[in-house]
């Protein structure tokens, strides 16, 4: 049995907690974990107990009584941070070992005293530990010399994305300073592709995945009220109607902004007062301080009876210990079936309580997606994220990561360093030799010597606290009532004295603007408006839209839907029955005659369509784009669409060109990667069609696509 093989202090810790049992992610890490030495990705539902089935095993493992930190754990959020430090420590208690919490708001007192003398485990973001690497690389050697484990939480939210590039590259960096080989364990409750989560360890031969299938009940209802076409909130039937749903139970409500969180909290207070409710509606969510987000989550996770409302963005999607939630409402549809999962699993966390799924829909296309994804979602898709192979923009960040660390290195020297990191093994090093000659000619670094430095102007770069991320971040401005800080909300022509609007989940007037010190003074008041939040919209995998076809195609009853939603969905059907489609689509697409010309409908994923749209424009061809729907309105007639889209497929074969014009015309292109534009332009014209674009894809669907 997993439990004998624990040690004695760990079985005590098991017997003090009363469980019943282990669950069958724990008892399987506990046997294979203490059986070797290999890497292993956990993957089970969320609140499964990921993450004890990570530290019973290895607690009762490591000897925690030879120097130095022997555990490090890696967490996507500050927050969870600070969440997960309770239980380790709780846990840790049972053996004496030293916890500490190292980012930029933990105490400086410990991180001292872990520095006098490193032991135990320490937990950390991405962006601290790369600071450490920046800024004092004697206390990496220091603290991570004798590491045995890396444990990495929410793995799946780093893969597919810059910062798990930049985690990636940071583990390579661990494993040239640690004295030993640490084993990764990663933690996740939504992986689509488990080859490449292996990937991510830099080790995958070496890497196994435990997998828990098992699942919970889940009763889930669709809801639909149609929003006008003034482009209101909300429509307030909805708002009426949600309240109605949670105002009697503990519900997160996820819209799919953080204005509409805004939106939501501040109507349902309103309308709770109005017919004497409780009062407890909050907002959670990245512009919201955070000071008043832990308030929130310390006021859910220990409030036993009373009920409560958070409207919140996917600051709660990840495994923050909120405790036990009733409901969870998505507002339109998720933009992917692995945010869907995330936030399914935060309901019915009591062992043997159902989880309860409510899905509104504003309109018959958000309806068909929320309904796609929920079918995937039961077929056990998940979207699999695939993390780019030629991270130029990466490459330069840590080039200049390594020379900061290093007071300087030789060109060769640093090659090797960046070409033997599992993340850059596919990139030439003529690239790589491009980039620091290019790194030379701004400034960034210097050559001194046969030795490569930091240049003046890399100076200021390197020095930056916005060097440690590889994220972009809003300027915002800090709104103050009262000397407390409320949140953050970017500048914009709305943000004027004597206007008000919505945050943390309460209504403000504004009466005092500094410009200079990006400061806003607020005061209460009866009404406002939404803050204008920067940000777009997700990008939603091909198969998502398949499935909306497959289902406007055929003709299945779902007994989820509410009559509304019936309504709504065999509206849409019409428009796409005029032809008998196949029993099994592929490459069927509809195109329909309107009123407005021609509509051709895709059904295909966001990188797809952005890539059409591309070669439409270098083609001249006049074209408006609905992305809800999936669908081009084209200026052309339908006889005319193969010959189109041959011409389309074969610009997609060859578009360097075109996309070097573009990035010379709008160099904006490259903003969703904080440090591509400083490549040499034919390695952005690369990373915009690795990231950005997928021209690949675009010339396939062109050439295999069926007009119907």
């Amino acid at each position: 049995m997993a439990f004998h093989l624990l040690a004695e202090p760990i079985r005590r810790y098991v017997r003090d907690q009363r469980w019943q049992e282990l669950r069958p992610i724990q008892a399987a890490a506990i046997q294979h974990i203490l059986a070797d030495d290999d890497n292993y990705i956990l993957a089970s539902r969320t609140a499964s107990g990921k993450t004890e089935a990570a530290f019973l095993p290895i607690l009762s493992k490591v000897d925690f009584g030879r120097p130095g930190v022997r555990v490090l754990y890696v967490s996507p959020l500050i927050a969870l941070i600070n969440d997960q430090f309770q239980r380790v420590e709780a846990l840790c208690q049972y053996l004496a070992v030293p916890v500490t919490k190292w980012h930029g708001e933990s105490s400086r007192a410990d991180k001292k005293r872990l520095l006098a003398q490193p032991q135990g485990i320490v937990l950390i973001t991405p962006e601290s530990l790369e600071a450490m690497f920046v800024h004092s690389p004697s206390s990496v050697t220091t603290l991570f010399a004798s590491l045995d484990y890396l444990v990495i939480d929410e793995i799946h939210s780093f893969l597919g994305t810059d910062r798990g590039l930049q985690l990636q590259s940071l583990l390579g960096r661990l494993r040239r300073v640690s004295r030993t080989r640490p084993a990764v364990v990663g933690l996740s409750a939504t992986i689509g592709d488990y080859a490449e989560a292996k990937r991510f360890t830099g080790e995958a031969a070496r890497t196994k995945v435990l997998l828990d299938r098992a699942g919970k009940e889940l009763l889930t209802r669709f809801r639909y009220f149609a929003a006008d076409r003034h482009g209101a909130d909300l429509p307030l039937d909805l708002l009426k109607d949600l309240y109605k749903q949670t105002s009697h139970s503990k519900a997160l409500i996820f819209p799919n902004t953080r204005g509409l969180a805004e939106v939501v909290a501040v109507k349902l207070r309103l309308i709770s007062d109005r017919v004497h409710g409780h009062p407890h509606y909050f907002s959670h969510h990245s512009s919201v301080h955070k000071e008043v987000r832990e308030y929130v989550e310390h006021f859910a996770k220990n409030n036993q009876r009373q009920p409560f409302c958070i409207a919140c963005t996917s600051t709660l999607e990840l495994g923050i210990d909120i405790g036990s939630v009733d409901k969870v409402v998505q507002i339109d549809a998720a933009q992917s079936v692995a945010s869907l999962i995330q936030r399914v699993g935060r309901s019915g966390r009591r062992d043997g309580a159902a989880s309860e799924l409510l899905l509104y829909a504003t309109n018959a296309w958000s309806l068909v997606q929320s309904l796609a994804c929920w079918l995937l979602y039961q077929e056990g898709f998940v979207e699999p994220l695939r993390a780019a192979r030629h991270p130029y923009d990466l490459l330069l960040h840590q080039a200049l990561s390594i020379v900061k660390e290093r007071a300087g290195i030789g060109r060769i020297a640093l090659l090797k360093e960046l070409l033997d990191n599992s993340l850059f093994e596919e990139i030439a090093p003529a690239a790589a030799h491009e980039i620091l000659d290019e790194l030379l000619r701004i400034g960034w670094l210097e050559a001194l010597g046969p030795e490569l430095i930091i240049g003046v102007e890399g100076e200021f770069t390197v020095n930056s606290r916005e060097f440690f991320s590889v994220f972009k971040t809003e300027s915002v401005f800090k709104v103050v009532h009262a000397g407390k800080t409320v949140g953050e909300i970017p500048y914009s022509i709305q943000v004027q004295e004597q206007e008000n609007l919505f945050l943390a989940a309460r209504t403000w007037r504004i009466t005092n603007i500094d410009m200079a010190a990006k400061r806003i003074e607020v005061v209460p008041a009866r009404d406002g408006k939404r803050p204008a939040f920067s940000g777009g919209g997700g990008t939603v995998h091909p198969r998502i839209r398949e499935k909306m076809l497959a289902i406007l195609a055929a003709t299945d009853e779902y007994p989820e839907l509410d009559e509304p939603s019936r309504l709504a969905l065999r509206g849409l059907r019409q428009q796409f029955a005029g032809r008998p489609w196949p029993a099994q689509m592929t490459h069927e697409r509809p195109a329909l005659l309107k009123e407005s010309g021609l509509v051709f409908y895709t059904f295909t994923g966001t990188k797809i369509n952005r890539s059409l749209a591309f070669l439409l424009r270098q083609l001249e061809v006049e074209f408006i784009f609905d992305e809800r729907a999936s669908s081009f309105g084209l200026g052309v007639a339908a006889p005319l669409l193969p010959a189109l889209f041959e011409q389309l497929r074969l610009f997609a074969l060859d578009v360097d060109f075109h996309l070097h014009d573009a990035l010379t015309q709008n160099p904006a292109l490259m903003d969703f990667a904080k440090w591509g534009a400083r490549l040499p332009a034919h390695l952005q014209v690369a990373v915009l069609k690795e990231r950005y674009f997928d021209f690949a894809g675009a010339a396939g669907f062109l050439r295999d696509v069926v007009v119907v």
